[in-house]
């Protein structure tokens, strides 16, 4: 089954916030949602359920429109925590159990499950406001799960976790998509969106300006190569321009480069190997973090 986004567009007077926005987030997939403050992942994620009216567009679960009993399904993670401060962690996620339809021993029984689960079980008594920001986000978590969602929709669900609540996250996340839940949710933190996603959307202005796996993103970015020498030559004689080649960061040592002309990289390995040792020569892994500047750089903003 499939949740999709079609054409979603969003207007407020004169701002164009969502701009015939389109994805898809299949069964049993983690969908990473990445862009700039503002660029509309939030008011994505609100119009999917129900929060906000879309201009134009739609959102559908299995080919149908999202409506309020479908959106009883959806386990939502807001930015902005939803939690009441003043009231226990145990009453609060029973209580919003109940809200999503569960008897009162189930939602007793996924309260414990989960607030065991996400290692907050000693808390359940606690008040809220008296927990740590961390551990707050685990309540938020768990008020997301408590009902077995079908869908999850997060955002920024890793804002302000320590290491071990992050890996307790990531394995929730995971878990859930290999129980056939699709799984969105947006971060800036690029290198868990790289480890946990299976596809990544990048989103500028309120336009999709990239999707796919990793490796498909990072092909936008060329024929990258790197070479390295076991010890740095002295104004790098070798590094002499070279048709077919552009060169993005280099030192006497080490070299990073784009190659646009077939078996332009042989002869430059042919020229440093003519001057040193070469420890590493090969296609150059490219950081999500650099392929989202490039994407959102080369993207017009609209005003």
């Amino acid at each position: 089954m499939r949740l999709e986004f079609a054409s979603l567009t969003k207007d407020y007077s004169d701002l164009r916030a969502l701009n015939d926005l389109s994805f898809h987030v299949d069964s049993g997939e983690i969908f990473g949602f990445v862009g700039s403050n503002g660029a509309g992942k939030s008011t994505t994620m609100r119009i999917a359920l129900g929060v906000l009216d879309a201009t134009s567009g739609s959102v559908t679960w299995d080919g149908k429109p999202v409506d309020f009993a479908s959106r009883q399904r959806i386990g939502y993670m807001p930015e902005e925590r939803g939690l009441y401060p003043k009231m226990k962690v145990g009453e609060q996620l029973t209580y919003l159990a109940r809200l999503h339809g569960l008897s009162p021993r189930e939602a007793q029984s996924a309260t414990e499950e989960w607030t065991d689960r996400l290692g907050i079980g000693e808390r359940r008594g606690d008040l809220v406001q008296s927990l740590s920001l961390g551990n707050q986000q685990r309540v938020q978590l768990a008020a997301a799960l408590v009902h077995n969602p079908d869908i999850l929709i997060l955002d920024e669900p890793f804002s302000g976790l320590d290491p071990v609540a992050v890996d307790v996250m990531s394995g929730v996340l995971t878990d859930r998509a290999k129980a056939g839940a699709p799984v969105i949710f947006s971060s800036h933190q690029l290198d868990l969106v790289e480890r946990l996603c299976t596809r990544i959307g990048i989103i500028s202005a309120g336009s999709m300006v990239a999707v796919g796996t990793a490796d498909e993103l990072r092909a936008r970015g060329g024929d990258r190569w790197r070479l390295a020498l076991a010890s740095p030559t002295p104004d790098a004689p070798w590094l002499t321009p070279t048709p077919g080649i552009d060169i993005l960061d280099s030192t006497p040592q080490d070299v990073t480069f784009l190659v646009t002309q077939p078996g332009a990289h042989q002869q430059l390995l042919a020229a440093a190997s003519s001057v040193g040792d070469v420890e590493f020569f090969g296609r150059a892994r490219v950081p999500l973090a650099d392929l989202f500047r490039d994407v959102v750089t080369a993207t017009p903003k609209e005003a």
